[in-house]
């Protein structure tokens, strides 16, 4: 889908009171501490520590001698890769790691190697079309119509939905490869709306996203088959750790999200002019929630995405404060009448098999 859509249009009802309260206490929150909205000392600390980690896993895996070792040692490398994405590149793509966004840019462009994604369509498509239209058929890229899993209401059913809510882990971890080797080369040769925004442009553009391609497979998969050889490791073994490897990294980062936007959320067809039935933050408070993982401290390694409601309503804001922008959120929202949720995730996977199986129905019983 690559044409040309209308701008979609958020009618004022009643909002402004709520915004203004939101930005206001935010504001407050942030003087109060005598802080400011970017990673702080600690969350460089994390970055350095997981990219430390990173890089000694994958060193260790290209010296073992045995398959054991190399699968262990191969798999830790990627999973710590995705937790560098998760930690660091999410708030990167944000503009809210570093103040610079040089500096932004080129984290993103380092820990997105090993995962294959080009990070700037990766940026775009998340910052510029999912945040603005979540949940909003043809417009939110995240849940394009792709014949394998209904992910909304106004998409085509057909007969093997019905057991989606039992293969979607397989779906969910081919997700990081299809969108290295799918999305980003559709979005690279113009098929997508992507098209419009001439992301990388040119043949400069070209380069640099050839180049990234060939320096992650020359990381992941050249470098480590030279060095199985070397060391009488099969290379049916390399391959299959490598893809394998590349499905729990998905895996780990869609079991964050995936219930996030389903989780009894509203989805939306927007009118012909590309009018919707409510304000901004009517439609984030539908199509999104919090969810509180337990134990608590695995908040920690989650990079806010728990928090997602609270992500969506402050991107520009370092996940380090979405604990304390999530407990503002919720006492302003029961103050304006609006219906925040925080779930824990036990009720987030109950609320997601129920999606799951509810669009895996034929359209007529809906």
């Amino acid at each position: 889908m690559s044409e040309t859509l209308p701008p979609l249009r958020y009618p004022a009802d009643g909002e402004q009171a709520f915004h203004q309260a939101l930005q206001r206490a935010a504001h407050h929150y942030l003087s109060g501490s005598r802080e400011h909205r970017f990673a702080g000392g600690r969350e460089w600390l994390k970055a350095g520590l997981l990219l430390v980690l990173c890089v000694t896993c994958y060193l260790l895996s290209l010296l073992q001698v045995s398959s054991g070792g190399f699968v262990i040692c191969y798999l830790l490398f990627m999973l710590m890769a995705m937790l560098l994405n998760i930690n660091v590149n999410h708030d990167a793509s944000h503009g809210v790691f570093s103040r610079s966004p040089r500096i932004n840019r080129i984290i993103s462009r380092v820990v997105t190697l090993p995962l294959g994604l080009d990070p700037d369509y990766w940026r775009v498509r998340h910052v510029h079309f999912h945040h603005v239209y979540a949940n909003i058929e043809h417009y939110d890229l995240d849940t394009e119509e792709n014949g394998f899993f209904r992910q909304t209401p106004f998409q085509r059913w057909r007969p093997w939905m019905r057991w989606q809510h039992l293969y979607w882990p397989l779906i969910a971890a081919l997700s990081l490869p299809y969108l290295a080797w799918v999305f980003d080369w559709a979005d690279r040769c113009g098929k997508t709306p992507l098209a419009q925004r001439q992301v990388m442009p040119g043949v400069r553009g070209w380069l640099l996203f050839c180049l990234s391609k060939t320096l992650h497979l020359l990381l992941v998969l050249a470098i480590p088959l030279w060095a199985a050889e070397q060391h009488g490791i099969a290379i049916s073994v390399v391959l299959a750790t490598w893809l394998g490897s590349q499905m729990a990294a998905s895996l780990l980062v869609v079991f964050l999200l995936l219930g996030t936007h389903w989780a009894e959320a509203e989805f939306y067809q927007p009118g012909a002019e590309g009018e919707l039935p409510h304000g901004w933050y009517r439609h984030n408070f539908a199509t999104a929630c919090d969810w509180q993982p337990s134990p608590a401290w695995l908040g920690y390694f989650t990079g806010g995405l728990n928090l997602h409601l609270t992500h969506h309503l402050f991107p520009g804001w370092h996940h380090r404060h979405y604990p304390a922008l999530a407990a503002i959120l919720a006492r302003l929202a029961s103050e304006h009448g609006m219906n925040y949720r925080c779930i824990s995730y036990r009720e987030l996977l109950r609320r997601q098999q129920a999606f799951l199986r509810r669009m895996g129905q034929p359209q007529e019983a809906l």
